[in-house]
């Protein structure tokens, strides 16, 4: 009876012995449930490749405001101007 069914090496549910993917995690052989194949978990990198830092650090605080935050600030505030111009030439 045992050798109707097999572990999966992926999820550890029972899988018939003649099945061609597991009914509950859909591991097959070319996913890697055969025993020469099986896959322990992904190699992820321990850091950030964009910064060398590690994953676990929090973000860094920021320094001076950038070009681009002072962009940003000119434009909201020339948009509120021009709102205002706006809604004052409408009630005249």
């Amino acid at each position: 009876m045992a050798d109707l069914y097999f572990s999966c090496p992926v999820c550890g549910e029972d899988v018939p012995r003649n099945a061609k993917s597991c009914p509950e995690c859909g591991a097959c052989e070319k996913s890697g449930w055969s025993e020469d194949q099986y896959l322990d978990g992904l190699n992820l990198p321990d850091e950030d490749y964009t910064t060398g830092r590690p994953l676990n650090a929090g973000p860094q605080k920021a320094g001076k405001p950038g070009a681009m935050q002072r962009v940003w600030w000119v434009v909201a505030v020339l948009v509120i101007v021009a709102l205002l111009w706006m809604t004052l030439r409408g009630l005249w």
